[in-house]
């Protein structure tokens, strides 16, 4: 459904989750030049810090190829030969490794870890030439033609300006030995390596730009899309509110199983009734155990009748009650006295207070009952 959506029509900026499923797919934000960048870059490095004595060491694995020939023997050639590449390949280890880390380095600042089986398993789609076309003369494929042509005249201009000072210097080569002629060579491509170093700075800053651009409009939603994908975060709304009325359900019998243990109900006398709870000796005020109105209100007066938790006629104080406090809260202050005369009225009847009067509830504290 959502392919058949016209571009035009896709103006919203990608949602999280579709960004975190285009991940799980491998599609992220990449630049080869960015890739390309780090490579330069480590090369450079190479022939800075690496180079002087690479060169020594390759010269003097050669020198007895070239000052010498006639002292290699041909039965010793091949053990002559592997000792040669063996101490070529020592020199070399530490700068390749160093360009096979910036390589992956490039790769993973830009996108991190990204593991996408999808992406190793074959597509057969692939191996159509009439897709291959489409991909070569797409849009796209023309932009990166462009930029790989842009690129080149780019790096040849640069190229050619750092060397054009060294064209004269070239004759000279000839007669100078080795040890100058690789000096000479190293002086030469840092030189180039500077120069197209910066331009690919550039063109990396560039390409990352136009390819997170390009990535993130492909990636944008219609205002459909952004609409589905919120109701499958979401959920249906007739399962949410199917699970709201459950919820709303077992709150309700555990309201209903806390009314036998009230020590009183206050009722409307028919549209309101309140449950409430208060322990003697208790340094808290009554707590408002459960609450109802109409049908519920009903069934929380025959939960206390079936129980014989004393009911209350009250309807102001009911309806204050119902309204003002939460279930399992405190009574706030400006119901004490009332609720303290109900409360001491009932206990009085039940023998847990001395038949006299309530005192007046002290100032700052809940209502005690003597």
């Amino acid at each position: 459904m959502a392919d058949d959506v016209d571009d035009s029509q896709k103006t919203e900026d990608p949602s999280t989750r579709k960004l975190a499923r285009a991940r799980e797919k491998g599609q992220v934000v990449h630049s080869r030049e960015v890739n390309n960048w780090f490579i330069v870059g480590a090369g450079l490095s190479v022939v800075l810090f690496f180079g002087p004595a690479t060169a020594r060491a390759i010269g003097r694995a050669l020198y007895r190829y070239i000052a010498a020939p006639d002292q290699v023997g041909m039965a010793q050639l091949g053990l002559v030969l592997k000792g040669t590449l063996a101490a070529v390949g020592l020199t070399l280890l530490a700068p390749l490794a160093l360009l096979t880390a910036a390589a992956v380095a490039g790769a993973l600042l830009q996108t991190g870890f990204v593991f996408a089986p999808e992406r190793l398993s074959p597509d057969i789609g692939n191996l159509s030439p009439v897709r291959g076309f489409s991909r070569i003369f797409s849009l796209r494929g023309f932009v990166e033609f462009g930029k790989t042509l842009a690129k080149l005249a780019v790096v040849v201009v640069v190229a050619a300006v750092l060397l054009a000072p060294e064209i004269n210097r070239m004759p000279l080569l000839m007669g100078m030995d080795v040890a100058d002629v690789l000096a000479e060579i190293e002086h030469m491509t840092v030189r180039l390596g500077f120069g197209v170093f910066i331009v690919l700075t550039l063109i990396a800053a560039l390409d990352y730009g136009y390819q997170r651009f390009s990535f993130m409009k492909s990636m944008r939603m219609s205002k459909q899309e952004v609409k589905e994908e919120h109701k499958q975060s979401e959920g249906d709304p007739m399962v949410r509110a199917r699970l709201r009325q459950i919820r709303m359900e077992r709150a309700r019998k555990r309201m209903m199983a806390a009314v036998p243990g009230a020590s009183v109900v206050v009722t409307n006398p028919t549209h309101y009734a309140v449950a409430l709870k208060y322990e003697l000796g208790s340094a808290g005020a009554p707590r408002l155990v459960a609450k109802g109105a109409d049908l519920l209100a009903l069934r929380i007066r025959e939960v206390a009748e079936e129980h014989d938790v004393p009911i209350i006629e009250n309807p102001p104080l009911a309806r204050a009650l119902f309204g003002g406090v939460e279930l399992d809260q405190e009574i706030p202050a400006e119901h004490y006295k009332a609720v303290a005369e109900i409360i001491g009225f009932v206990f009085r009847q039940q023998g847990k207070l001395r038949p006299r009067p309530a005192p007046p509830p002290p100032l700052g504290g809940g209502p005690v009952l003597r």
